[in-house]
This record gives structure tokens, C-alpha cells and sequence, in this order.
């Protein structure tokens, strides 16, 4: 058996559990009512390992909640996050469950909401793949959320006339055909877009 020693309280909501020996685990207020501990409990085996894992769930889904309602976020990134605040991977994934199942993450709307930000900056199909991918957005999701990317050839068409003074210059051209496929767009984009510029420039001729 081991004996609780002291309850530190280090917030209105975090109390340490000082243990008999030494061992401190930093647990909530919720916990230690829940769990009805207080100076001089004995805790067995049992009662103490249910202590560690109800205490670092509860953290853990603090941090989880704290994290979601800064931002959108998929679930690979929630559980990146927790990991790297020093929560173990069970830990990290029980949280992203329970995130999950209470509706507070939602991939699809946050696939979609990273489609509309890189398509507004200019960014081909292949762009917003590489940033899906990125976040962890499932394939499923991914080519949903690019089914809905809006087609706007406008700012396409204002990057190249932008940038391309003369389509005879050959350089210019392979320059700007390199940094459109940076910029995720597909050959037969680049080369719709060199077609319109090659045609406004021979109008205004």
C-alpha cells in the first residue's frame, strides 16, 4: 500500500498527489474528487495505476481541448501536438478518440477550409494535395475536398501575364512553366495558361 501524503493544489484546477516515497503525479481537481483521494489514503496497486491513467487522460484532454478551439486541426496533427507535450502515445490516442466522438474535430470542413486558403493564394491541384497530405487528411477526404476547388483561371491568368512580358521568349517561358509546376498546377494548365497569354499578347499586337 502506499499513502497519500499531501494534495498540492498548483491551480484551481491542477492538484500534484504526493505519494508516500517520494512520487508526485500531476492530476486535476475532477480526479481526485472523482477518485474521493486526501491526505492519508492508502492506495493499492490497482488504485494507484488507475490514479496515473485517469490522471494523465485528464491533462491530456485538457490539452486536447485547449488545442482544437485555437484552431481547425486534422487528427494526425492533434496527436502530434499531444505527443510532443509529453503525453504517451496511449494517452494521446485515447484523447484524439474522444475529441473525435464528440464532434470538436472535423476533417472534412478543415480539408475543404485549406482548399479554399491555397487556391485564393494562387496554388495548383498538386499544391493542395502536398498541404493535405501534410496535415494527415485522409485520401477520401482529400479528393473530396479538391473535387470542390474552385476553377479560377483568372489568377492563374494574372501570375503568368504578370510574369511573361514576351511568350516568344523561350527562357521566360521554361522559367515560368518551372514555377507554375511548383506552384502545383498540371501541364495541361501550364499550358492552357501560356496559350491564353500567347493569345491575349498577339491581340494586343
Amino acid at each position: 500500500m502506499i499513502c497519500v501524503t499531501a494534495l498540492r493544489q498548483t491551480s484551481p484546477e491542477h492538484v500534484t498527489v504526493c505519494l508516500e516515497g517520494g512520487e508526485e503525479i500531476r492530476s486535476t481537481l475532477g480526479t481526485v474528487t472523482e477518485l474521493r483521494l486526501y491526505k492519508g489514503r492508502e492506495l493499492d496497486e490497482e488504485r494507484l495505476s488507475e490514479l496515473r491513467l485517469v490522471s494523465g487522460r485528464s491533462l491530456a484532454r485538457e490539452k486536447a481541448l485547449q488545442l482544437v478551439s485555437q484552431r481547425q486541426m486534422s487528427a494526425r496533427e492533434l496527436m502530434r501536438k499531444l505527443r510532443d507535450k509529453g503525453f504517451d502515445e496511449q494517452t494521446a490516442d485515447y484523447c484524439v478518440n474522444w475529441i473525435t466522438e464528440r464532434g470538436l474535430l472535423d476533417e472534412e470542413r478543415y480539408a475543404a477550409a485549406i482548399v479554399r486558403h491555397y487556391s485564393a493564394k494562387g496554388y495548383g491541384a498538386g499544391r493542395l494535395r502536398q498541404e493535405l497530405q501534410k496535415r494527415g487528411i485522409s485520401r477520401e477526404l482529400m479528393d473530396e475536398a479538391l473535387e470542390e476547388r474552385p476553377q479560377d483561371t483568372e489568377k492563374l491568368d494574372s501570375f503568368v501575364a504578370a510574369r511573361l512580358k514576351d511568350p516568344d521568349d523561350r527562357d521566360a517561358v521554361r522559367k515560368l512553366s518551372a514555377a507554375l509546376y511548383r506552384r502545383g498546377y498540371s501541364a495541361e494548365e501550364i499550358r492552357g495558361a501560356l496559350a491564353r497569354a500567347r493569345a491575349a499578347y498577339d491581340y494586343e499586337e
